[in-house]
């Protein structure tokens, strides 16, 4: 049954007043300086979005340790009290600008390098990580993982006292807590794997020691509802998740899917072979001329699945009819009428976008005001292999001019 839902109305997440239904899902941004501060060229891009109706803005993730550092360019990070005043300016003039802010905290787990963080990679079970090529990641004793469970209560925190609306924690796209929730990656037999309990367990110590430092202060999570693996996580397993995820006493959940080494399952579309040649670490080892004949291999691995757009949508149903807390979708939005007919339809209380805010900073604005019906990006993924060695930005698919 369908009701009326208007996508540019005001409207509530977990008591947080948001100006429309249509947020901005995390994305990296790479505008930090080197020790993970957010510098004033990300300050004005959320200010952009503020100003331009974008109803809640999730922050692109930031670290909660040098231990859990992607590397990608310039990650920004919540892992000291000494980077409080520097969220907090950046907070301060997100709300004068008109939205709310929520901060995305998360740990790398094996999906970085040792360059990077100066440790070896860490990980449930000891399974090499097919994009960062690293050695065999660490497996977590019980004691490290309460201590990360603890990075992510200090991080929550944090981000209270510097002001943001709430926090969100990131469970999806291979990271450490969704290598945990994966039985692809979470080969265990202990108290932390096993089952789909025992895999959430992680998750279930970080929220309770976020609430014990936070109380009530909005914390929500980014699931991946499936893999394209066999043994990884399917909509059933992921709708458990969800369940457990509200007993555990999260405020809300974005719906997302994949993992980074699946190739481009979690962001569908184009095949940036170009960019990926000149700007991801790993074609450092190929000579120049290799390139050509690489393409057609590094294709069938890294295809995108069907379909391109609305991928999320029938997992995002199936969670919303079992939970009682507001769901968020993500994954290939970009009309107008789609995102009407999601909210009515009510697969979803809220739709999230990450590319189209890309190259369409005033996207809510121009949907809402009848500019045009669609947004401009055409999924071309070249700003997510730009992202590796430079500031995020929209190249719509051509090479940047230095190359």
């Amino acid at each position: 049954m369908s009701t009326a839902v208007n996508p540019y109305e005001k409207s509530k997440l977990c008591g947080v007043s948001l100006p429309t239904r249509i947020i901005r899902s995390a994305t990296h941004e790479g505008m930090a300086d080197e020790n993970g501060k957010p510098t004033e060229q990300l300050t004005k891009l959320y200010e952009r979005y503020a100003r331009n109706g974008v109803g809640l803005i999730i922050t692109g993730y930031m670290g909660i340790s040098q231990q859990g550092k992607c590397p990608l360019y310039n990650m920004t990070m919540i892992n000291s009290d000494a980077l409080i005043p520097a969220w907090k300016e950046l907070t301060d003039r997100v709300h004068a600008a008109g939205a709310p802010i929520f901060a995305q905290i998360a740990h790398s787990g094996r999906q970085t390098r040792k360059k990077v963080t100066g440790e070896k990679t860490v990980a449930p079970s000891p399974i090499r990580d097919f994009l960062y090529w690293e050695t065999l990641p660490h497996r977590l004793s019980t004691k490290e993982i309460h201590k990360i469970c603890d990075d992510f209560a200090a991080a929550a925190l944090r981000a209270k006292k510097a002001g943001f609306d709430g926090v969100q924690l990131h469970c999806a796209h291979g990271y450490l807590l969704h290598g945990f929730l994966s039985p692809h990656t979470n080969k265990r037999r202990d108290k932390w794997g096993g089952t789909t309990e025992k895999r959430f367990r992680i998750v279930g110590e970080a929220i309770e020691k976020m609430r014990a430092l936070v109380g009530d202060f909005p914390i929500i999570v980014k699931i991946s509802s499936s893999e394209k693996e066999r043994d990884g996580l399917n909509p059933e397993e992921a709708l458990k998740i969800a369940v457990l995820m509200e007993k555990a006493g999260v405020d809300g959940i974005e719906v997302s899917c994949g993992r980074a080494s699946e190739g481009f399952n979690m962001s569908r579309g184009g095949f940036p072979y170009e960019i990926m040649c000149t700007d991801n670490f790993r074609f450092e080892m190929f000579p120049k001329f290799t390139w050509p004949v690489l393409k057609p291999f590094m294709k069938f691995i890294f295809k995108s699945p069907l379909p391109l757009f609305n991928y999320n949508v029938d997992t995002s149903e199936m969670i919303k009819k079992a939970v009682k807390i507001p769901v968020i979708v993500c994954g290939g939005i970009r009309s107008a009428s789609d995102i009407e007919s999601i909210l009515c339809s009510g697969k979803a209380d809220f739709v999230s976008m990450s590319r189209p805010f890309i190259c369409e900073p005033n996207l809510v604005k121009k949907l809402r005001d009848g500019v045009q019906t669609d947004a401009r990006c055409i999924n071309c993924n070249y700003c997510l292999m730009g992202a590796e060695r430079r500031p995020l930005r929209c190249y719509y698919g051509q090479l940047p001019e230095e190359n």
